[in-house]
Order: C-alpha cells, then structure tokens, then sequence
C-alpha cells in the first residue's frame, strides 16, 4: 500500500447498524490484505458503533476507516457529547462490556470532541481506537 486509504459508512438509527459497521470494516480490511486486523477492527468496531446506536440520539453516526501504513484507526461520530464510561467489569451485568473489551484489544483508544454536522456537530464527538498493522504491506 504505497498511500493511505479512507472510508465512510454513515450508520442510521437502526439496530442493524453495528453489525452492518462491522461487516463493512472486515470487508474493507480483507480486501487491503490485512486479515489479521480484521477481526479484531470488526469487534472493536461492532463495539463502539453499539454504544453510539444505543446512548447516542439524533440521525445516527457515522463511521471513518483510516488506513496507512503500520496503522488502522476506525472513528465512530455521534450526536452525543458525553463520553462514554469504561466501566469495572461485573460478571452479573448483561452490558456494559464493550468498553472494556476496546481497551484490551486495541493499542490505543479515546475520544474528539465534535462531530459531523449530520451527525452531531458541535454536540457529537468522535470514539476512536488504533490497531498497528504490518509496515511491510506492498
């Protein structure tokens, strides 16, 4: 990969959204050639764009893949300014996993005020998480 490559999904406020998200980052990055990142971006992903489905009101979200060399980095935008919680795990609880499970796969992870304006504007922000990648891609 001599240059790096970008995509977009815009999610709406449906509950197929995550999956759909998670489908379109596993296909974009198999077809890149970076098998091994996939499923862990598709996890990651279908994580982060639960959470923006469920807590975050308005028109939906939208989804950016940046792929470059040595590095995927998927960006989630909502319509919702707070962040969101990493919370302590508790076997009891149903939800409230996803988070957590970000943290321990992704190199690194955080949030950017503001969003599209479709999507948020000023009101949103942006959940973001990193995986490295070979540097040796063709």
């Amino acid at each position: 990969m001599d240059r790096p490559h970008s995509y977009t999904l815009y999610c709406p406020p449906l509950e197929t959204s995550p999956r759909i998200a998670r489908d379109f980052v596993q296909s974009a990055l198999r077809r890149l050639r970076l098998e091994d990142v996939a499923p862990v971006a598709a996890l990651c992903t279908s994580e982060v764009a639960t959470n923006a489905y469920l807590h975050a009101p308005g028109l939906g979200s939208l989804l950016w893949l940046a792929v470059e060399v040595g590095e995927v980095r998927i960006t989630v935008y909502d319509g919702n300014r707070d962040e969101p919680v990493l919370r302590p795990t508790c076997v009891e609880r149903e939800s409230g996993r996803g988070l957590r499970l970000v943290d321990g796969l992704a190199d690194a992870w955080g949030t950017s005020p503001g969003a599209p304006l479709g999507v948020g504007g000023r009101e949103g922000k942006g959940v973001w998480f990193t995986l490295a990648t070979p540097s040796c891609l063709s």
